[in-house]
């Protein structure tokens, strides 16, 4: 099925975002409502269509931030289950997502399980990543673009791309809850206190994620209002303190 319209009467059933690990350190998401999902960045196909299955949920859209495999590779397994589905993706990435069936840009305003969803460009990580936000129910699935306390490797994209980036995301509310697509906390911030070693909030945070990792719990979702405080990314005055930060990340 294609995308929903709002409900003619009656209050919307409560939202849901969960996470399913696969693969090394990837997540795949699950956003639920009355029995009909959207999956973001399905890497691969079977433990997603298992998990949705369990649950009895019917699958409207697929929603892609960027075309690197390990974001895109379920999709196909997923169109066969259910074949109605939407793909959406960026329309510049047409070529690299070709599965795609509405493309879709900055700025760009959805409406999926009777919720508003704004489409945000942010490259840096590729040429035509970008996010997704819901801002009522206070979402961001942001793919590789921003991690907990990190950011992705500039594949494609410049310095002062990722920081306009970074940049626009951090600008969302500060209790948005910012889903990104790999299990790199604990690494990232473990940097981070190497390179910031007197700064006392990133400390507090990655005792709290080796605690979280520890016990088998998933370190996300983030928040906006915690990258700000602990993401050295985030904190990055300019685009060549950036680069800077990307290096040494890059070699650690």
């Amino acid at each position: 099925m294609g995308p929903s319209s709002p409900a003619a009467a009656g209050p919307a059933a409560p939202l849901a975002v969960w996470l399913i690990p696969v693969l090394r350190d990837n997540y795949v998401f699950v956003i639920e409502r009355g029995g009909r999902a959207l999956v973001v960045d399905p890497a691969v196909a079977d433990p997603v269509a298992e998990a949705l299955q369990e649950r009895g949920l019917q699958l409207e859209a697929i929603l892609h931030t960027h075309h690197h495999s390990d974001h895109i590779g379920g999709t196909p397994g997923l169109l066969r289950r259910w074949p109605r589905a939407a793909v959406i993706a960026a329309v510049a990435d047409r070529s690299r997502i070709p599965l795609q069936t509405r493309g879709v840009r900055g700025g760009d305003q959805l409406v999926l399980l009777e919720e508003p969803i704004t489409v945000l460009e942010v490259p840096g990580h590729t040429s035509a990543h970008i996010a997704y936000w819901l801002p009522a129910s206070g979402h961001l699935f942001c793919g590789d673009t921003l991690f907990a306390g990190g950011c992705g490797r500039l594949f494609e994209g410049t310095p002062e791309q990722m920081q306009a980036s970074l940049q626009r995301l951090a600008a969302l509310p500060a209790s948005t809850r910012v889903w990104c697509a790999h299990e790199y906390t604990e690494a990232n911030l473990a940097w981070a206190a190497a390179e910031a070693p007197h700064d006392l909030a990133i400390a507090a945070r990655l005792a709290a994620v080796r605690r979280d990792r520890a016990a088998g719990a998933p370190t996300i979702p983030s928040s906006v209002e915690l990258e700000r405080a602990t993401n050295l990314f985030v904190r990055a005055a300019s685009p060549a303190a950036l680069a800077a930060l990307r290096r040494s990340k890059d070699a650690w």
